[in-house]
């Protein structure tokens, strides 16, 4: 009987703020690839659908089995790996899969998402990632980026790099059509560089893998970047860079330091912005967790955290742990706070400060 694959978020996607704000778990990017995009390419799917909020069903649409199908639930925080692909494949409906006591996937005949298991729950015994906070996306970017690229570029030949770069490793850099890259030193001996579809690497750019560009993403003259970064499609990036991860159709065109960070989608940062990544006393940094409303210790290093349709001025100095909330305005040349949060009435998981006075709704305007 044929499968239909369905991306759920659970109770703890509030955990990932201000990134689920505007999106389901699956569709937070973490090395080349979104959630989803690497469960397509694992499975050999078509497009997947998420059940999630029910705000956001309007623009991520669920699509229910046809009937006859075998709908399988699989955690959207969970990132594929062949033990879980081969374990999923063996199962039966009425069956569920664990670790740790928390659900990874089930298996159901009919349309009642939340049917108990008829079958006895099974137990995962491998290995697992999940993008469970923030901070996770980073942690888990280099493994991810590894294994995107793997997935991307297997038994496939990358187009020809020009003469005038200086590549380290070779076999671990791959172009995609239309790619271009001059003058440029590639050092993939750390970790893979890919460079998407019609992506740009401009002249004098300094980039250790592991390195990732979607497609049109643009590293602008005289960047240094450090793995394990990623640029998401049409995303365009200058100035230093390290461990940090841009969604898409962002921009950091200038130069000022981002370490650890993670950039949402359709963001913007003003020239010389930099953030700190690591407290002066090296003690673990802890950042604000608006679904608990206090904070949670994050590890040694962690950047800002930037949701979607957010922008900050020149010279913008973000403290060690900032977390940006959605269609935030920062500006001014002091270090903020480390949160930039304040809800907004009606509009669910809407987020908005503009240099900490609150604007009228017309926060969306001019991100398109």
């Amino acid at each position: 009987m044929n499968r239909h694959y369905i991306l759920f978020d659970t109770p703890e996607r509030d955990e990932l703020y201000p990134f689920t704000h505007t999106r389901p778990v699956a569709e937070i990017r973490t090395g080349i690839l979104t959630i989803r995009e690497k469960w397509e390419k694992w499975l050999g799917s078509g497009p997947l659908s998420s059940f999630t909020t029910e705000y956001l069903q309007a623009k991520y649409p669920l699509r229910k089995a046809p009937p006859g199908t075998i709908t399988v639930l699989v955690n959207g925080h969970l990132l594929p790996s062949a033990g879980i692909v081969e374990t999923l494949a063996a199962m039966e409906p009425g069956q569920e899969l664990y670790k740790n006591g928390r659900l990874l996937a089930k298996l159901i005949s009919g349309d009642d998402f939340f049917a108990p298991a008829t079958l006895v729950r099974l137990e995962y015994e491998g290995e697992i990632r999940r993008v469970d906070r923030p901070w996770d996306i980073v942690r888990h970017n280099e493994a991810a980026l590894r294994d995107d690229f793997a997935l991307l570029t297997k038994g496939r030949k990358s187009a020809p790099v020009s003469a005038t770069n200086q590549v380290v490793n070779p076999a671990q850099v791959f172009l995609e059509p239309g790619a271009k890259v001059e003058c440029s030193v590639l050092n993939a001996s750390a970790g893979p560089i890919y460079v998407g579809k019609d992506a740009e690497i401009m002249e004098g750019n300094l980039v250790r893998g592991g390195f990732a560009m979607g497609e049109g993403a643009v590293l602008k003259m005289g960047s240094r970047v450090y793995g394990a970064t990623t640029l998401g499609p049409r995303s365009v990036a200058g100035g230093e860079i390290k461990n940090s991860v841009f969604f898409g159709h962002s921009n950091k065109g200038h130069d000022g330091y981002l370490g650890d960070a993670v950039i949402g989608e359709w963001c913007n940062l003003g020239a010389n912005t930099s953030c700190s990544n690591m407290k002066n006393n090296a003690r673990e940094v802890r950042i604000w967790m608006e679904a608990k409303q206090e904070y949670w210790p994050a590890g040694a290093k962690c950047g800002v955290m930037m949701g979607d349709f957010s922008r900050c001025g020149i010279n913008t100095m973000f403290n060690t742990g900032t977390v940006v909330g959605v269609s935030c305005n920062v500006f001014g040349g002091i270090f903020r706070p480390n949160s930039c949060l304040l809800s907004v009435g009606e509009a669910p998981g809407l987020l908005i400060n503009t240099g900490w006075r609150k604007r009228s709704g017309t926060q969306m305007r001019g991100c398109g």
